[in-house]
Formats: C-alpha cells, structure tokens, sequence
C-alpha cells in the first residue's frame, strides 16, 4: 500500500452470547486492518453496560482481566483510525452516552460531511461536546428527540445528518445497527446460535464460526432484541454509492464485500490492468500484502512469472498508520526488504493497489533497483488518486495527492521508474461485472454522491450520477 491513504474503522457486534465481550475482541482482531488507534468494547446484561477502551491495537488494549470485566449476553466492539479528531483515549468508541431512556453506546464507520454545522447548532442550544469526533454528533441528536422508541428516535435523528455511516447502538434492552441510504461503508449480519452478529464485514463472522446471512441494506435499522430480528427501512436508495476503494484495499481478502469475494476481485484488477497497461518483463512483483492478488492476476493475463521480491515484516504497523513524518521517513525499509535472487538482473513489473504522494512508490522503486533489478515498471490496480475522500477515509489534501497536478510521465519520472500505468475507471467496472452507479468513486472521479456543505475545500462542482 502506498503513502497517504488512512484506513476508517471497523466495527462489530453480538446479542445472545454468554461469552459476548470474548467473541467481540476476536471479531475485532478480525477487523484490525481497518483501524489501528485506538479499540474499545462496551458490554451489557440487561441492567448495566461496562466499557474498557484503550489506544493501541486491540491485542494491547484488552486482557484477560478487561475482558472478564465485561459481563454480559451482548457487546459492541471497535477499531479506529482517526478521520474526524486527534488520535486519543478521549476518542476511542464505542462513545458512551446517557440519555433519558438510560445508558446508550455507539461505535460508528464513516464520516458525517455535515458534522460541523450540526455541532454549531447543538454549542447554541447548550449542548457539551466532551470530543472533537464526528460520532458524538449523532449522540446529542438522539438525545435531543422527543417522544418514541429508541429506534424512533434514532431515524429521526440520522434524517439530519449527511454522509457516511455504518452504526452500532448497544442499550440495555437491545443491539442496533444502521447504514446511511447509500452504503458508503460495508455492514452485514451474521447467525451464532441463538444469537445475531452485526459486523464490518464477514471476515470476524468466519473467525467466531457466525453463520453470514446478508448485508444490512443502504438506509436500513436492524433491530436485535429479546424479540429476535426486525429490519427496517428508514430510507430509500436513490442509487449505490459503496465505496468501490474496499474492493481495492481496505477490505481483507478473505471479506466477502457487496455479494463478491475481495481476493477473486483484486486478481480481476490485476487482469484487467495487464490488458490495459502490458509490461515487457521477466517478473511480476507485487507489493504485499495488499498488492499480491492484482500481481497474480497480472502475471496470468501476461504469461509473466509471479515471484515475491519483496519480503514484509508483519512486526511493525502500516507506515502510513504512523503519526510521525520522522518515522514515516524510514518506515518503508522497516516494513520491506528486497529479496536480491528474485530481482537480479531482471526486468520487474511491481504491482501496487495505489500511488498517492509518490514518496513512498520513490523508495521501493529505488530499492528494487538496488537489489539488482535491471527495469522497473509500475503498474497500479486502480485509477489516479485525484480528490480526496469525505466519507470515511482519510485522505490527503487534494494539493497533496501526485496525480491531481501531475501527468503521468512525470511521476514516473519521480518515482524513478521505466513506465508507470493505472489501471481505467471502466477496467474497475469490467473486474467487478458490475454497473458505475451500484458505487462511490469519488477519489478517482471527483463525483461527489453528497452534497458538501464547503464548496472552499477544493473540490469540483459536485456532480450526483444516476439522480
């Protein structure tokens, strides 16, 4: 994975389970990839919810001690990577909240766009925000409302907020999970005895042996009670907006994400960008991790042998997880070394799912080259990074993002290679067999599918497909 993209959350949930707050750290270790700040459990009895939450992977976050602390039949869990506030305790979630039907906590995947303007609305009316994150947002909204259920309540506060979420709400008596009328972010439901699953995606379901059943469809509240399961819909889907960059990236291999398989999928990226930008060599080399099912699928369309020629250390954090620009410096010889009997005297097509600033690209190009490689071609499973994402994923500046101001042949020229190619908008569409409006890419495209309530952030004139 190349510099600058910054992975969202991930969140988990479980009702009906003796050993909730157990299954919840391993569906949490599960879904460590999608944020590795911060983690926190809230857990519940029917009486009571008992939180711990900590900043660090959730291997450090929690003990056996912590987590027998957390009694109860049901559980909600998360990890973070900060897309709306500073890297803190005070920001790890689930957030807890008391509200005037009692205890409430929430763990939340996205990003609000209107999050400011609601919080200046909430400071005049008195409200005492104890976090800069986007999430307490909704806390106060729920608060707010008068009159109704829980869930009543819950609708009419998401009908004021826009943009990305996927939520998990733990009360006393219940477990609930939304997703925005879009589906930025993935969401699904899972089967464990006698009990339900709402997870980030079905990776944590396979690991506590949870039955998948489906997603929680674009603007749907699932309910799980003493009652059983009841699925709502508080909004209609005027068009898909799934973030296509989980199929790229984000989601692990073995997820099944939006009804496809990511590993089969990213081999299909890697095959359509050999069609579209071939490469004379005599190896594919992909970045790993993220990298090696689009270098398979590139070595296959290509005839080309597939070798690793590039070792990862898993001991140490993705470099762009680091907060510091000091240990992002030298963070990629941590993370990869060059394997010399594979590259040497070899012409490489290295295959990597993204080039953002180039920095990062710049490095392992020249260590290739050390190594011994003769050429080194880069291909990318993706298009060009143009604009930065607002629903969930932390993305540089536009400023900052290579492809927004620079032609192709100049990055390559930057980051030391023979040539460089992306893979098209369309080649994504062909690997997915799928229609441009069942998804969101706005970071490639600039099509925003909400509205911005700052036109000064430096994006284009907002553009909504298939309205």
């Amino acid at each position: 994975m190349s510099d600058g993209l910054k992975e969202h959350c991930g969140v988990f949930g479980i009702w009906g389970h003796a050993e909730a707050s157990h299954l919840t750290y391993l569906g949490l270790h599960a879904l460590q990839h999608r944020g590795q700040e911060a983690a926190g459990i809230v857990a519940g009895d029917g009486e009571v919810l008992r939180a711990h939450r900590g900043v660090g992977l959730v291997a450090d976050v929690f003990d056996a001690a912590s987590l027998a602390s957390l009694s109860g039949d049901r559980a909600i869990g998360h990890v973070r990577y900060s897309t709306a506030g500073p890297s803190a305790l005070a920001n790890a979630q689930p957030l807890p909240f008391n509200y005037a039907r009692g205890p409430l906590a929430l763990a939340h995947n996205g990003n609000l766009v209107n999050a400011d303007e609601l919080k200046d609305d909430l400071d005049e009316q008195g409200a005492i925000f104890q976090t800069p994150s986007d999430t307490e947002v909704i806390g106060h909204l729920i608060a707010q409302e008068r009159g109704g259920e829980l869930p009543d309540r819950i609708v009419r506060a998401l009908g004021r907020v826009s943009g990305a979420y996927s939520l998990l709400f733990l009360a006393r008596d219940q477990l609930i999970g939304a997703r925005d009328p879009l589906g930025f972010r993935p969401l699904v439901i899972g089967k464990l005895g006698i009990g339900y699953v709402l997870a980030s995606e079905t990776c944590a379901l396979d690991l506590i042996d949870a039955e998948y059943l489906c997603e929680v469809e674009p603007g749907e509240l699932v309910i799980v009670s003493a009652r059983g399961l009841e699925r709502r819909r508080f909004a209609q889907e005027r068009r898909g907006g799934r973030c296509v960059f989980e199929h790229i990236y984000f989601a692990r291999p073995d997820t099944l994400l939006f009804g496809q398989g990511v590993h089969e999928v990213r081999k299909r990226l890697g095959r359509e960008l050999a069609r579209e930008r071939p490469a004379e060599a005599d190896v594919v080399v992909p970045v790993p991790d993220s990298g090696v099912p689009a270098a398979i699928g590139f070595a296959e369309a290509q005839g080309i042998p597939f070798d690793l020629g590039l070792s990862r250390s898993h001991y140490v954090g993705r470099t762009f997880i680091e907060p510091s620009q000091s240990i992002r410096h030298f963070g990629v010889r941590v993370k990869l070394s060059a394997v010399r009997e594979s590259l040497r005297g070899k012409r490489v097509v290295v295959v990597d799912d993204s080039l953002v600033r180039g920095t990062t690209s710049r490095k392992i190009v020249a260590m290739l080259r050390a190594a011994g490689a003769t050429e080194v071609h880069l291909r990318i499973s993706a298009p060009p990074t143009l604009f930065p994402c607002h629903f969930g994923i932390d993305t540089p500046t536009r400023q900052e993002l290579i492809a927004s101001s620079h032609p192709v042949e100049e990055i390559a020229r930057f980051v030391g290679a023979d040539s460089l190619g992306y893979l098209s908008l369309d080649g994504i569409y062909r690997a997915l067999g799928r229609e441009r409006d069942g998804y969101c890419d706005a970071c490639f495209s600039g099509d925003y599918l909400v509205a911005l309530p700052d036109p000064a952030r430096g994006v284009r004139p907002l553009r909504i497909l298939g309205s």
